[in-house]
Formats: C-alpha cells, sequence, structure tokens
C-alpha cells in the first residue's frame, strides 16, 4: 500500500485539516476505486488507525482505498459554535479525496466505519445519506447518544450537540432514524448494508444492544456479532480486520461485468 499524508484547507470547518489515505501501489487502470472512510474515536486523530492496528497489512492488495480523517471532538456532527463536520465529512471530504486520488463516487463503493464516537459517527452517515454509501461499520459505538452523552459528557451535549433537547430528536438520536426508517418501506429497502460489533466486557455494550435490538426490529439489514473484548485496540483491530472481509466488494466487481 502507499500512504498519503494529506493537508488542505476545509471550506466548511475553516481551517486546516488533515488526513492519512491508503492507496493500492498498483492502481487498476481506468477503474475508480472503492472506499472506505474509516472513522476515529473521542480520544483519537486521523494518525490512530495506522499506529494501532494492523490496518495497512489486512488492506493489502484489496482494490479499495481507505480515508482517514481528523474529526477531532465531534462526534462527526453539525456543531453550533465549533465546526459543521458533519457536512464535512459527507459532502467537502468525499469531494476532495476525489479531486486528488482516482476513487469511485458511486454508491456501491462507498463505505464508512469507526470505533466508538467513530462508530456512532459511520451509522449517523450512513443513515442520514443512505445514498451514499453501500455499507456501514461500527465497532464499540456509542449508538445510544442520548444515554450515553447526555448522562457522563455534559459539557459535549452543550458543546457538540447544543443542548438536551436537540440531542433526543435526529439527525443526532440514531435509535429515532431506525424507528423512522424502519416505518417506510422504500426507506427500509435503500438502507445501506450494516455491521455492528461490541466487545461483551465494554461499557458500551448495553447501548450497542439497545441499538441492535432497535435496528432488527425496525427491519434494518443489520449483521451482529460480539464476544470478549474491552474498550481497547486489541478488540478492534480484530474488528476491522473483520469489516474488510465483510465489505460488499464481490457485488462492485460483478456490477463491472
Amino acid at each position: 500500500m502507499a500512504l498519503f499524508n494529506v493537508h488542505f484547507s476545509s471550506a466548511v470547518l475553516g481551517m486546516q485539516v488533515g488526513v492519512n489515505v491508503l492507496l493500492p501501489e498498483n492502481l487498476p487502470a481506468g477503474k475508480p476505486l472503492a472506499t472506505l472512510y474509516l472513522l476515529h474515536g473521542l480520544s483519537d486523530d486521523h494518525t490512530t488507525w495506522l499506529r494501532r492496528t494492523s490496518l495497512e497489512r489486512y488492506v493489502g492488495t484489496m482494490p479499495l482505498a481507505v480515508v482517514m480523517p481528523n474529526g477531532h471532538r465531534s462526534f462527526y456532527t453539525d456543531m453550533p459554535f465549533e465546526g459543521n463536520y458533519f457536512t464535512f465529512m459527507a459532502e467537502e471530504l468525499p469531494r476532495r479525496m476525489r479531486a486528488y486520488f482516482p476513487l469511485s463516487a458511486e454508491r456501491r463503493d462507498n463505505f464508512v466505519a469507526g470505533l466508538s464516537m467513530g462508530g456512532y459517527g459511520a451509522f449517523k452517515l450512513a443513515l442520514q445519506r443512505p445514498q451514499q454509501y453501500a455499507a456501514a461499520a461500527s465497532f464499540s459505538g456509542a449508538l445510544d447518544v442520548v444515554r450515553r452523552v447526555g448522562v457522563a459528557f455534559p459539557s459535549i451535549l452543550e458543546r457538540v450537540f447544543d443542548g438536551a433537547e436537540k440531542i433526543t430528536e435526529e439527525p443526532h438520536n440514531l435509535l429515532k432514524a431506525v424507528a423512522r426508517i424502519g416505518a417506510d418501506e422504500r426507506q427500509r429497502s435503500g438502507c445501506p448494508l450494516l455491521y455492528q460489533t461490541c466487545g461483551t466486557e465494554d461499557g458500551l455494550y448495553a447501548d450497542n444492544i439497545t441499538f441492535r435490538d432497535a435496528a432488527l426490529a425496525a427491519g434494518l439489514p443489520l449483521t451482529y456479532s460480539d464476544g470478549p473484548g474491552t474498550h481497547e485496540w486489541g478488540y478492534w483491530d480484530s474488528c476491522i480486520r473483520e469489516t474488510l472481509r465483510w465489505l460488499p466488494l464481490g457485488e462492485r466487481e460483478e456490477g463491472r461485468r
């Protein structure tokens, strides 16, 4: 794989941003690459996936680009005072990456995944912009954000979500999004494939069970797994390896025949 450290001025955020990008060494001629947008957690940045896992080795010779942006402590949300990170991730980032690298704009070729805060961000993007992503994965995600942030992180509640009232509604509340999608057959059939996993000893395990049960009850295309594990990088290293195997890249190749 080739590693690119990209820095550019974001018009949406009004500041310089950093993004790490992995590309195959041998780019397929005339075929834009499928892309995985890989999001970090609350205490991390765009470098941490590469420093704490064997991601580069796992992606190996796959026909896949991996884009790792810096989302700071934003919960990948359009914040009232500190930057529109949802808009950046959903709109500006893919547009800029496609301008710099040979990446596909087709829905079937675009995926998003993340851990903890990034798991929340990945499912938020997939549920709010289903026309953009074929699949999304969450590892130990903060998926019941009303319960998690509202109880444990009062400063984030105000700074990111602009208070207790707004966090209970969409787009912030993923459980509300799940209920809305499940109630409409067309939205349900257009939902991206979802993959969710969490360690059974993780402090976010109960939140993940809540989301799992809501998604399955709503008829969303969710693949769920769990097993022994806490909120740590050894577990997430195995998660990204399994997710790379799960991604529907085979459908991409079939569609080109």
